[in-house]
């Protein structure tokens, strides 16, 4: 069976996107999957973490791997790399339309971060619309989230109304996760403690919506 794609897609910058790809595609390689991740953004901040990974220990990537693509290449570059792997997981660019769609478009799922912010959840709406557009499912996770705060209460009452899935689990507001993708880690890497249980937990509930648990 061909792999299954999945693209992190949210149209504010600053949500998340690129801590969310890496930790889900190491979530992946855990459960002994064979993963590729694919950059789209020019910023390239995955490429960046790839880069750290790799030349801190090669054999950190074994099943991990990185491409780069365009946004009208990532149709061919998926073709090749789901033959090969059994996740691959792009990390877009918050940017228009017409560089989002190509890669909404070859999703099996899209995983739309959402951070405790009234502005992230705002922009969510764009990307689910855009998903809609192309006939793919989505789901929202929430990123960065703050326990016992009014902000956290007010965005995750007002997600509850969004019309599209939620996911059980998400990331919180942790420094361990900037920590690790700095050293080219994973927070479940790095720490036995709240950020690994929270990685798994989101993955597995990817893995079963994919067909993979």
């Amino acid at each position: 069976m061909a792999g299954r794609v999945i693209t992190v897609a949210q149209q504010k910058g600053g949500s998340g996107k690129t801590t969310m790809a890496a930790h889900l595609g190491l979530g992946f390689r855990e459960m002994g999957l064979k993963v590729a991740l694919v950059d789209l953004d020019p910023q390239g901040s995955l490429g960046r973490w790839y880069m750290t990974r790799i030349e801190a220990d090669p054999a950190d990537c074994d099943r991990l791997e990185f491409s780069t693509s365009s946004a009208w290449g990532i149709s061919l570059e998926c073709r090749k790399l789901t033959a090969a792997h059994d996740v691959v997981v792009i990390d877009t660019p918050p940017k228009a339309d017409s560089d989002l769609r190509p890669a909404l478009r070859v999703a099996d799922l899209v995983v739309v971060p959402v951070s405790v912010s009234h502005v992230d959840l705002w922009a969510t709406e764009g990307v689910l619309d855009l998903a809609a557009r192309e006939r793919r499912e989505t789901l929202l996770v929430m990123n960065r989230t703050r326990s016992g705060t009014r902000l956290g209460l007010d965005v995750a009452q007002a997600v509850q109304k969004i019309d599209a899935p939620l996911a059980r689990h998400g990331l919180a507001n942790r420094v361990g996760y900037a920590e690790a993708m700095g050293l080219g880690r994973g927070a479940q890497e790095v720490a036995r403690g709240p950020a690994r249980d929270e990685v798994s937990a989101l993955t597995a509930e990817v893995a079963a919506r994919l067909g993979l648990a």
